[in-house]
């Protein structure tokens, strides 16, 4: 199962903490519960079905001398092949300033216009 079509499964609250966590960069299960306003044990309840379903990543941490989880985002599936023409990946990515005269945009075109024939 994809991670959308995993979140599209998700209960409100399910989704709220997702959201959270992903806006947070990860953060501590104790303060995630307070955060969404919700028990502790509704709070690990949901952490235990974002992890299940690859979500989130949950460690064991201590945090203010109390043993805890720690809560980050999993990558998510991502699509790059709008970014490749063959094996070559678009020479645009990383670069501040962008020529379309240079000769690896010129060469990432022609693999791009040659994949399609």
């Amino acid at each position: 199962m994809s991670a959308s079509e995993a979140e599209s499964d998700l209960s409100s609250d399910e989704r709220a903490g997702l959201e959270l966590i992903r806006e947070s960069g990860g953060i501590h299960q104790s303060d995630f519960w307070k955060e969404l306003d919700i028990s502790s044990r509704k709070g690990s309840r949901i952490a235990e079905v974002l992890e299940s379903l690859d979500l989130i990543k949950r460690t064991q941490a201590v945090y203010n001398g109390h043993t805890t989880y720690y809560l980050e985002p999993a990558a998510r599936d991502l699509d790059f092949s709008m970014l490749m023409a063959g094996d070559m990946l678009s020479p645009f990515i990383g670069e501040e300033e962008i020529n379309a005269n240079s000769n690896a945009f010129s060469q990432w075109l022609m693999n791009l216009a040659y994949e399609e024939y």
